[in-house]
């Protein structure tokens, strides 16, 4: 039985993926990060490690012992804590100032270069859990009005704009105007500083960048989302179909309904154009 590599942060997809992978008859070996991944999630490994914020050297030593030659890069690391309580070993801290611009894209394709080159590859994601992945169409009871889908058009193209630039993946918009672009905060505090401005016209649209890497920073959706937005009032949520994960989808939908919130999933065709 193989076996495959998690570089685990917070959050459950971790343990998803950790379930999923088992059932694939895949022997699980997982390193996780103190103050951000589950305790339960060591319940669920073959081989097991805690690290801390940057020790990138003891994680390869681990996942070399363990002869493991596949993982993936799965969970949340709360971004601010790069400027508090990073401790990185000498392997980090070698790779952490080779990299000129500290934003996600950069250091994580820096990390999955390091890792390829002590004989580790990083794999999808969603490897084993396409079902994951966001719907296409309207998955709320509520659906947009034509004020709303000129909302999401433009949030779209802003969004699509600050990805490109590695700022983040979400921005909220109302009447075609910017209130919060997401950056090292998370989409969270964006869409609760974004819809303090919009309230109930407060439209959240979240996309991928562009050349999104499915090895890492997927957009993801979940219930602190809907928590978020109920807080402002916000109205709608326009997610990239296909691009973006979904947590607890029929849950999510619920209480987006039970809070006349409307959820959709968009897709762009080539030429441009959206469907949802």
């Amino acid at each position: 039985m193989s076996k495959i590599g998690i570089i685990a942060g917070g959050g459950q997809f971790p343990l998803l993926f950790a379930q999923a992978a088992r059932r694939e008859g895949r022997q699980v070996v997982i390193a996780a990060h103190k103050g951000e991944s589950s305790p339960e999630v060591e319940s669920l490994a073959d081989s097991f490690c805690w690290v801390k914020l940057g020790q990138l050297g003891k994680i390869i030593k681990f996942l070399r012992k363990e002869g493991v030659k596949e993982t993936v890069l799965l969970g949340t690391i709360t971004k601010t804590r790069i400027f508090r309580d990073i401790m990185p070993d000498l392997k980090g801290l070698t790779l952490w100032n080779k990299i000129d611009v500290k934003q996600d894209d950069a250091i994580l394709r820096a990390l999955a270069e390091v890792l390829s080159e002590e004989g580790i590859e990083v794999l999808e994601s969603t490897l084993y859990l396409k079902d994951l992945l966001f719907p296409s169409g309207i998955l709320s009871r509520r659906k947009p009005s034509s004020s709303q889908v000129e909302d999401i058009k433009f949030g779209w193209r802003m969004a699509r704009q600050v990805g490109s630039l590695d700022i983040g993946q979400c921005v909220v918009v109302r009447d075609r105007t910017v209130l919060a672009v997401e950056a090292i905060e998370g989409t969270d505090a964006a869409i609760l500083r974004g819809g303090s401005l919009g309230q109930e016209h407060a439209v959240v649209v979240k996309v991928k960048k562009p050349g999104q890497d499915f090895r890492f920073d997927l957009p993801a959706i979940g219930q602190t989302t809907i928590e978020s937005m109920k807080k402002v009032n916000a109205s709608v949520l326009a997610v990239e179909s296909g691009q973006a994960l979904l947590f607890d989808g029929p849950s999510v939908i619920a209480e987006a309904d039970k809070a006349g919130i409307v959820v959709v999933g968009v897709e762009e065709l080539p030429s441009g154009e959206l469907l949802f």
